[in-house]
């Protein structure tokens, strides 16, 4: 069975890339896919203007579309908001736009919100995953045991060796383990603003982090792009495409393999 995952990630609206969003915006309704994943920080501060223009870009795009939210789609002006009802904006906005949960033939897909409204410490723009989070989502991938299994969710669960940036997710080794163990084969981020794929170092070695790049003016040593990601029975390719101001054009590419369908369900 072959599949098509889309992933865009922190498009920033109030500090997008104009440009680079209208290349993805059509290559998005030009290519056929299974499901449009959309890994946080959709707004630059939360602010209500910036959660309207995402809003009506997403009524535009085709479906299916799953998104989490992210550390800046907390309203960054209004700090008992932020405390009392973090996300109270995201659900008004964007929620009836999206799903949280997609299922499809061959595919399940669950997304965890790893971003908070506020932490006790100093940087609470860094990620969290509760225990509770980490077996929600566990318990309703291992239920799923003949379809590839997806995670989306904002911050990275685990450093990414080289990144231009960290993100210190609370609970993050534990979920990704966790995650691991349930038969996930990938987990979805933005956050860094940087493409990746990583085998995580947990069971057999078959859950790849996949990170998108951003599709705002924040860069981080890339360019901004997005992800396009097929799985062709085993094979996982991952291609980022960047924009290079004038077009679209692939900027790396990764080809691994996932465990087979097989093997899913019988433990990692």
């Amino acid at each position: 069975m072959a599949l098509r995952l889309i992933q865009l990630s922190d498009i920033h609206f109030g500090f997008e890339d104009p440009a680079a969003l209208e290349a993805a915006t059509a290559y998005v309704r030009e290519t056929p896919f299974d499901l449009l994943a959309i890994t946080g920080d959709i707004t630059q501060l939360g602010a209500d203007p910036e959660f309207a223009a995402a809003a009506a870009w997403l009524s535009t795009l085709p479906g299916p579309r799953l998104a989490t939210p992210g550390n800046h789609d907390t309203p960054w002006a209004g700090l008992a908001e932020r405390l009392t009802a973090a996300w109270a904006r995201y659900d008004r906005s964007i929620s009836p736009l999206v799903e949280r949960h997609f299922t499809a033939p061959g595919l399940k897909v669950r997304s965890i919100n790893s971003a908070r409204g506020w932490q006790v410490r100093l940087n609470w723009s860094k990620g969290h995953v509760s225990r509770g989070q980490a077996a929600h989502a566990a318990d309703a991938l291992a239920s799923a045991p003949h379809e590839r299994k997806v995670v989306v969710v904002h911050h990275p669960l685990m450093e990414i060796p080289g990144g231009p940036m960290t993100g210190r997710v609370r609970g993050g080794v534990h979920a990704a383990e966790r995650l691991t163990l349930a038969g996930a084969d990938l987990i979805l981020s933005g956050h860094v603003h940087t493409p990746f794929v990583q085998a995580l170092p947990f069971g057999d070695h078959r859950t790849f982090a996949v990170g998108a790049g951003t599709l705002s003016r924040r860069l981080r040593g890339e360019p901004p792009g997005f992800n396009v990601i097929d799985i062709r029975g085993d094979d996982l390719i991952v291609s980022a495409m960047a924009w290079d101001g004038t077009r679209l054009q692939l900027a790396h590419a990764w080809e691994v393999k996932l465990r087979p369908l097989a093997a899913i369900g019988a433990g990692a």
